[in-house]
Order: C-alpha cells, then structure tokens, then sequence
C-alpha cells in the first residue's frame, strides 16, 4: 500500500496540536547488518567486482543509501530503525571497531536502533564509543546497566520523539542471554524481556505516549512472546534470527508483517541485503488499522550512491593487502549457512573443526567443539582469499585447549543440542567424536550414542578438547567448560588455523561424513 498522503486539512489539524483521526508511518528498518559495508555474494560473503558489475551481487552501504533516500522520497512520514548487530562481520569491524558504523548510520539519518548482542563483542567500552559517534539514541530496556560506569545514565530503555505532529515511543531490547552470547562484562544483568517491555510500555503511557515500536534485537521467536505477554505495543521491528519475513517469496520464513496479538512483526533478513519498508495507519487511539509492506531487495536494480561507494572504497584500502591474499582452492563451494551449521552437520563445521583438531593432535587432545553460531558465512568455488576466511570467522578467536571428563563433555554435547529448534548458535559442529541426538526429547535428554575415536563415551575419562576461546570461557551457554583442567586460551587465531589447513588441502573438496546423526 502507498502511505497515504495527509490532506491539507489533517495537516493543519496537525500543526495545530489536535491529533489527527488518522495517522500514516512509515518505518524503514534493517538488522544484523554485520559491518557489510561492501557487496555481498548470494553466500552472504564478499563478492568480487567483476560480479558486481555483472549483476549478481546484493547489499552493500552504497545501494542501501540510495534506496534509504528513495524510499523516504516516497513518503511524508517515515523513520528509520535498525534492530540491532551493526557490529562484527568483515575486517571493515575488526579495522575501524564501530567509527565505520556510526559514520554511515549517520549519513544515512537513522532515527533510532537497538543494542544487539554483537555491540558488547569488544565490551562497553567500544559500544560508548559507537554510542559517542552516533546521532540518534540506542536503547536496552531489559538490563541494568547501572553499576557500569560507561553506559549507567547514558544508555536510554526507551526514548520518545516527535514526528509528524505525533509523539511515538521507541523500545530497545537486546538477547537475555547476552552475557552468554558476547562480552558485556560483570557489571551488567540482562533481565525477562516481556517484563522490560511492558514497564517501559506503562511509563510511555502514562506521558500520554499511544504509539509504541520495539527495536527487537531478542530473534522472531522471543519477538512472538513478548506480543502475546503484553499489551500496548503496535510494532515490532526485529533483529538476531535473521529472519526473512515477505509476502511474495515461497522461501520467506513468515508473512510480512506477522500480527500476533494485534502488533505488527517486521524483520528483514541480514546483511543489507533487505530494506525493510512497513506502512502503518493509526487511529486516533493509537490502535493500528491498517499495516502492510514487504522487505526490498538491494540487488542490482539499486543504483549505488556514487559518493558512498567511494567512501567504503576509500574505507577498504588499509584491508585490501590483508583480504586479497589468496589462501588456497576449493572445488565446491563450502556450505556454511546458518539454516544448516545451527541445526545439524556442515561442510564448514566440518572444515574448521577438522582444523582445530588438525593443528593441536600432537598435544594429546582427542575431540574438536566449534559453535556453529560463530560460522557466519560459506564460501563459493575457486580460489579462497583471507577475506573470506575472515568473513566465515570474523571473530578473532581464538585456539583453545583443556580437558574435561565423560560427563562434562556430554553436558556441552547437550548444551549444544538443547535450542536447536530456535536455530541457537551453540549447536556444536565436531571432529574426533560423533554423536546422535532427538529434538523431540526434552532438552539435556536428547544425545546419545557418542563415541569418540570409534570407543563410546566414557563418563569418568579425562578427554583432551580443542574449542575456540569464546566457548572455553562460557559463550554460547557453555559454562561447563570454564573450571576445565589444563586450560590454554591463548592458541592461534581461528582464521589462521582454519586458512593454512585449507592451504594444505590442495583443492579442497567439501564433506560431511555422518558424525553428527538427527534423529
């Protein structure tokens, strides 16, 4: 539907202070943006520019602006929210940490975002930096950020604005488990995000407040929850899950928006490979009656913004040595999407623990553990840069290795198991141990049959694990592994690891081999 354009009467009623009997909005949104300042390949990972130029590439800083502006152009209310993960992704983060971010997202005239897990990566410390840069607020409702120093009184729950002649409340949520998830440090405790929701909605209402929109970075399924458990909220544009909501499209995975409750879901993928464009209609109560739209897609029939694409050119030159080294040489292309990697055995999973195992065997360890959480994207065929080994594991994590017993290791196995209906990034991708397990169970009953080098599990034997340091120290809800034996967090870089074993490969031919069985 085309926003609905205010007569002169409504607009005169508008600027007189009297509320309109009905108000149109439109609200651009995009999430999990994961520092893709460039082009993205249909892997989500880099893409070349001969691909570009040939069409076949999506997203990139450079075509959101341009259709950011067309969209706005189409509009005489709009505002633009971001739900949340800007940081973390490419070797654009990992250079320029969040000043990259906040220099776009300014140019690009977001009104407001949420805090993702993500933005705590590198601690408080580099989330007030992005905080300082920035024009607009970020808002976290569901924590008490009081007893840290960087972000106590700065931080806001939830934030007002005017627009159109009417006032509208912004929410932010961010995952509950964030502590598990990224480095937010001691100081902070995440909190039931229903509950944030709902006081935040109360005190909004209570300053007269009657259009309310959350900036959900908590995923669609928690996004769903936190509509049916409270009341007063009209819009919720999400983030985290990555999920691609549209009306159009057979592979969607909902409608566009999903109403639960009355209140209107949106999210729109990742990447930047969507912008997300919701219209909605209030009445004079504040109540939606009227909602539609559908993500756009940023392939090449968005004309990059000429100047934008010159300033991520000149962004990219510091990187370019590191990212266009040719590493090795696959004959296929390496799975390693997020739908697969969170959900059961991946070519890379597979890849990258092999690796692991590959690189520390000579040091009595016996099983490899990698996240499938921290596998961000596959790689197509041909030759293999750095950047897109570092694009698949931006993370700068790195090797570690310890010991635990039987037990422990069976409790991580079904730590790993136990969201995988909810596509948690804890999944666990193996080398060294295979293992079956039944999502039908309830979660901590559902491994079995885990053998490692080909003798089952042994409960009371000391075993010799390689994993990355995020998991050793807890990520990902593996808090198992913080007292293990003989633990050395300080290995090589996971990227390194995971490009010289590829090198050594010769042309590498993806694989799974069944050591990961779904029942």
């Amino acid at each position: 539907m085309s926003v609905r354009l205010l007569t002169s009467a409504a607009a005169l009623a508008l600027s007189a202070g009297v509320a309109s009997a009905e108000y149109s909005l439109t609200i651009l949104h995009t999430n999990d943006f994961h520092a893709r300042f460039e082009p993205i390949s249909k892997y989500d990972s880099g893409c070349s520019a001969e691909d570009d130029a040939e069409g076949k590439c999506f997203g990139g800083s450079a075509r959101l602006m341009t259709a950011i502006n067309e969209a706005k152009a189409r509009s005489n209310n709009w505002v633009l929210v971001d739900g949340g993960d800007q940081f973390q992704g490419t070797l654009f983060y990992t250079y320029y940490k969040g000043k990259l971010a906040a220099e776009m997202m300014n140019q690009m005239g977001y009104t407001a975002m949420t805090v993702g897990n993500h933005e705590f990566d590198d601690g408080p410390e580099v989330l007030r930096g992005f905080m300082d840069a920035i024009d607009f607020p970020i808002l976290m409702s569901n924590a008490d950020v009081s007893r840290e120093p960087l972000l106590a009184d700065v931080l806001q729950k939830s934030t007002v604005i005017e627009q159109g002649g009417e006032k509208i409340g912004l929410i932010g949520l961010t995952p509950q488990n964030t502590d598990e998830l990224a480095s937010p440090g001691p100081n902070i405790t995440f909190t039931d995000p229903s509950d944030a929701v709902q006081d935040e909605v109360d005190k909004l209402t209570e300053m007269g407040v009657n259009k309310i929109i959350v900036l959900s970075h908590s995923g669609y399924g928690v996004d769903q929850m936190v509509a049916k458990n409270t009341t007063g909220v009209d819009v919720i544009v999400g983030g985290h899950s990555n999920t691609y909501l549209a009306n159009d499209d057979e592979n969607a995975d909902g409608p566009y928006p999903t109403v639960v409750n009355g209140v209107q879901i949106v999210q729109a993928y990742a990447y930047g490979k969507y912008l997300g464009e919701l219209n909605v209609t209030f009445d004079d109560e504040g109540t939606v009656t009227e909602a539609s739209g559908n993500p756009i897609v940023m392939d090449a029939s968005v004309t990059a913004d000429e100047a934008v694409a010159a300033r991520i050119a000149e962004a990219a030159k510091p990187l370019e040595e590191i990212r266009s080294k040719v590493v090795a040489e696959t004959a296929e292309a390496i799975e390693g999407d997020r739908s697969v990697c969170r959900a059961m055995e991946c070519p890379m999973g597979n890849l990258i623990a092999d690796a692991m195992l590959a690189r520390v065997k000579d040091q009595g360890i016996e099983v490899a553990i990698q996240n499938g959480g921290g596998i961000r994207a596959s790689i197509d065929a041909g030759e293999v840069t750095m950047g897109e080994v570092l694009t698949v594991l931006p993370f700068q994590n790195t090797l570690s290795t310890f010991q635990v017993s039987g037990a422990t290791l069976l409790e991580a196995l079904e730590n790993g198991v136990s969201e995988v209906e909810e596509g948690a990034g804890r999944f666990p991708q193996v080398a060294g141990l295979t293992f079956a397990f039944d999502a039908s169970k309830p979660a901590g009953e559902r491994v079995s049959d885990v053998m490692v080098g080909g003798a089952a599990l042994e409960m009371d034997k000391t075993y010799g694990v390689v994993s990355n340091n995020y998991v050793r120290n807890g990520g990902d809800g593996y808090a198992m592994f913080r007292d293990a034996e003989n633990a050395y967090d300080y290995g090589p870089d996971l990227a390194d690891v995971m490009a010289e074993y590829l090198a050594a490969q010769g042309p590498f031919k993806p694989y799974t081999d069944g050591r990961i069985t779904v029942k």
